[in-house]
């Protein structure tokens, strides 16, 4: 298995939950990306406003640094919704491999709505897939449905990594 993974998506697709069983199934290290947002990043999700390509952009930058600080064996959990913040970290870890947890709006929707307390509001929903740029014909990307079992996800994505040619 060569390079760290990034698992992506839009809110309420179970980046955070998946990542942290296959971390664990792998031994390597877990950057939960969440944990690195700034607290103005923080303070504007709450709120319910959504966040723009600037106050991504710092965020990016230290995900990227911290991917580099953690070497190859390491999951990232972050949205990177636009191709432009993929390409962002591809540029610090070139052999950077992506796995989009991909589900509807309907289930996203239904899936934040159970997270009470968690500061990214339901409201902010349409904001992710109004910025979602899907990795269609990327390079190193796995798309995988966001319903299946955590078990049957870990499965896919192990098997994935193992592969040579991760296309």
């Amino acid at each position: 298995m060569n390079g760290p993974v990034v698992i992506m998506g839009v809110a309420g697709c179970g980046k955070s939950s998946f990542a942290a069983a296959l971390t664990q199934a792998l031994g390597w290290n877990l950057i939960e990306g969440d944990e690195f947002h700034p607290p103005e990043n923080v303070a504007k999700m709450r709120a319910g406003i959504a966040l723009t390509d600037d106050d991504r952009a710092g965020w990016l930058n230290v995900l990227a640094d911290e991917l580099v600080r953690r070497g190859p064996h390491a999951v990232l959990t972050c949205s990177a919704l636009k191709k432009a913040y993929r390409d962002r970290l591809r540029q610090s870890v070139p052999e950077l491999r992506f796995v989009h947890l991909d589900l509807t709006r309907e289930q996203s929707i239904a899936r934040v709505t159970q997270r009470p307390g968690h500061y990214f509001q339901p409201a902010l929903v349409d904001s992710q897939f109004a910025a979602l740029e899907k990795p269609v014909g990327e390079t190193g990307v796995l798309m995988a449905d966001a319903t299946q079992s955590i078990e049957t996800l870990q499965a896919q994505v192990c098997a994935w990594l193992q592969t040579k040619e991760c296309v």
